[in-house]
């Protein structure tokens, strides 16, 4: 409930006030577990930020391939399409998140993930490709909510066109240990 509060009213705009009464509590009740908003969004977070350490740490221990970099968007594609309203919070909030510990947190993840999926010694385009496959899922989610189509659809669209950018950056490159 305060997920969708967040998204309707927009995190800054959003009392604490609102989301008990969304909630079906009493302030005092909602502040007695959350002291603040930051509080109760952390709290939405919290699993999906476990999620995406976990899938950091296995793509920083897999060999770095462009099947490893496939993974990672796959996987980071169902993170993401699952916890797609969290997300949005994240994102229609901006300049508020990058204020916040927890907004930071999920930047450098983004960051963390944008480092496993390209080469540092590769040409600057094949790295703009490959971060640019992980921005494809990270943004379009937003930009494809009016679109006609089932919100699964359009996530494999997505994930689709991702990897045909990663793919794209590793054209000619043999699958070796050692690339990213």
């Amino acid at each position: 409930m305060a997920s969708r509060i967040f998204q309707e009213r927009g995190y800054e705009k959003t009392s604490l006030r609102e989301i008990a009464d969304g909630v079906g509590l009493t302030k005092a009740s909602l502040y007695y577990h959350f002291k603040t908003k930051e509080d109760i969004l952390v709290s939405l977070l919290e699993g999906v930020g476990r999620e995406l350490d976990e899938l950091i740490a296995w793509g920083r221990q897999a060999p770095r391939t462009l099947g490893t970099g496939r993974e990672l968007l796959t996987r980071y594609s169902a993170i993401f399409g699952e916890a797609g309203p969290v997300f949005s919070i994240l994102q229609q909030n901006q300049a508020t998140m990058s204020e916040l510990a927890i907004g930071r947190e999920f930047s450098d993840r983004t960051e963390a993930l944008s480092l496993l999926l390209r080469d540092a010694d590769a040409p600057l385009s094949e790295q703009i490709r490959c971060v640019s496959a992980l921005l494809t899922l990270h943004f379009g989610t937003f930009a494809l909510q009016h679109l006609e189509g089932e919100p699964e659809e359009k996530r494999r669209h997505l994930l689709d066109a991702a990897v045909e950018l990663l793919s794209s950056a590793y054209a000619g490159r043999p699958e070796r240990e050692g690339t990213a």
